[in-house]
């Protein structure tokens, strides 16, 4: 099944990867933050935790790629989102629990829209029940409809749920928020 239900696991995953990224990147001014379906209380997903890198400067960029590359990580572009920078493992250096938990690594900059994005749509279906109800149904729908394949579930999930995505990020824009500068 592509879709697992929720997992109480699955936020001791997170805190078990951002415990090894901060070490890995100490000194230098991050947050590291469990966004995507698994960080959502009660939601079911796809068993894979999503993680944003989330720095001040650009010039932190290339520490970072390089930090990352040498505990097996290779940077894999933006894939078509401006500004969230893909990392996926190489396979060339093993990590307990690099290796051991199915994650997505993003790198993005503290004013990154997409990051902006996935923090407020996270924010929203944690404090808003019938919005999680409404997005996991539409997931498991999705999911039906493609008999459980990973790239079609992924295609259709963004053509059928961006609307929805989109209309609840307006939402929340509503709400205050402040994005700034990564303060220590």
């Amino acid at each position: 099944m592509l879709i697992s239900v929720y997992n109480a696991e699955w936020p001791t995953h997170f805190e078990k990867i951002n415990k090894k990224l901060l070490n890995i990147l100490s000194g230098l001014t991050v947050n590291i933050e469990h966004i995507g379906s698994t960080a959502v209380p009660g939601l079911a997903a796809k068993p894979i935790i999503d993680i944003d890198i989330i720095y001040n400067e650009s010039s932190d960029f290339e520490y970072i790629k390089n930090k990352l590359a040498s505990v097996g990580y290779f940077h894999n572009g933006n894939q078509n989102v401006a500004g969230r920078e893909v990392f996926k493992r190489n396979g060339k250096i093993e990590d307990e629990v690099l290796d051991k938990i199915a994650h997505h690594l993003y790198v993005c900059r503290y004013d990154c829209p997409e990051l902006h994005r996935h923090i407020l749509f996270r924010n929203y279906l944690r404090k808003y029940a019938i919005a999680r109800e409404f997005y996991q149904q539409l997931k498991y729908e999705i999911a039906k409809e493609v008999n459980n394949d990973r790239k079609l579930y992924a295609s259709n999930k963004e053509l059928k749920a961006n609307s929805f995505i989109n209309y609840i990020v307006e939402l929340s824009k509503t709400e205050h928020h402040h994005f700034g500068k990564i303060e220590r």
